[in-house]
């Protein structure tokens, strides 16, 4: 019965042999997929250009770093920048350098009192166009012509002793020529003569004195210019020194410029020193309108850097400025070779 069951269990050699034709089939459908993703994977020219928002291919470290050596350092500073090649508006092409600056009057004057006093009369205000030598502020001088008043009487009285000592002197010389008087009488009334004129001179110097500061009670402008400030008011105290405090009296009156005498004011860096020398010709370019242009020339160069940022300051002349330049407008600077 056993032996039965197990003869049923029991695989025919016929059945345990493979099939060849199927294995080779499945061999053959594997490396045909195999083949087919290589080949799709290989990449051809156009691809980047069917991709829609492709991101840009990054290069290597290797090639970015050579790239950023040679990039001088000036292209990196904000206040010395080299001259793009394109020609926008307010550059120059072929330029060596340009940096940013400040338009500054060359000399920006601040009229401010001789002496303390009060203000009369101002006569300009912001803007105003002024003349050299025209009137632009009045001191109270009350105080000065009561001086001066004081001063003619004083002036009286030594002309009266000038009068006295003289006809003194001329008794005394009669009396000594009879001999009724001794030389030592006469020699008194002739210094007595001479202190009295001595004392005419001081008091006519003194006089000289209190119309000098009369005269500097008148302030007038000491160029053709603009008042750039109105620093003072009408009965405000003035002085020309303070005395501590921020709420102490006024030390200028008013402040003038020629705005026909301009330069820019720019910072360049220790880098790009080389490249400027004194005289040499320069573009402006304002910020407030980069389409014009004005000729300029370094005017001057300070013997002194600043340490903290690196710099030193160069000032350029603008050759011929007209109403578009205000002193403090921002302004460009190409440094031609």
């Amino acid at each position: 019965m056993n032996s039965q069951r197990l003869a049923a269990l029991r695989i025919d050699p016929e059945s345990k042999t493979r099939r060849v034709g199927a294995w080779w089939k499945i061999v053959a459908g594997v490396s045909l997929l195999a083949g087919t993703a290589v080949v799709l994977s290989i990449p051809r020219k156009g691809d980047d250009n069917r991709l829609v928002g492709a991101p840009a291919k990054k290069e290597s470290p290797t090639k970015q770093s050579e790239e950023n050596r040679s990039i001088p350092r000036e292209s990196a500073r904000p206040d010395s920048l080299l001259a793009p090649p394109s020609s926008a508006p307010g550059r120059v092409v072929g330029s060596l350098l340009t940096s940013s600056g400040h338009i500054v009057a060359h000399e920006r004057i601040e009229l401010s009192p001789r002496f303390m006093g009060i203000v009369a009369w101002i006569g300009v205000k912001k803007g105003d166009p002024v003349k050299k030598g025209e009137i632009v502020v009045r001191l109270d001088d009350s105080e000065y012509r009561a001086r001066l008043a004081e001063n003619d009487g004083q002036l009286a009285v030594a002309q009266v002793a000038l009068d006295k000592a003289e006809l003194d002197l001329n008794r005394t010389e009669e009396l000594f020529r009879k001999q009724v008087e001794m030389a030592k009488t006469l020699d008194d009334a002739r210094l007595a003569v001479r202190t009295a004129d001595a004392q005419i001179l001081q008091i006519q110097g003194a006089r000289k004195l209190i119309e000098t500061w009369i005269d500097w009670c008148v302030i007038q402008s000491p160029v053709d210019g603009v008042v750039l400030e109105k620093l003072a008011k009408a009965n405000e105290l003035v002085s020309p020194q303070t005395f501590g405090g921020t709420r102490g009296p006024s030390t200028s009156l008013l402040a003038v410029a020629d705005l026909t005498d301009l330069q820019v004011e720019v910072d360049v860096s220790e880098e790009a020193l080389a490249r400027i020398g004194l005289g040499q010709k320069c573009k402006v370019s304002p910020e407030a309108y980069p389409e014009l242009q004005y000729d300029g020339h370094v005017a001057e160069i300070a013997p002194e850097a600043n340490r903290a940022k690196g710099t030193l300051q160069v000032k350029v002349q603008i050759d011929h400025p007209d109403r578009h330049l205000t002193p403090e407008l921002s302004a460009k600077v190409d440094f031609l070779p």
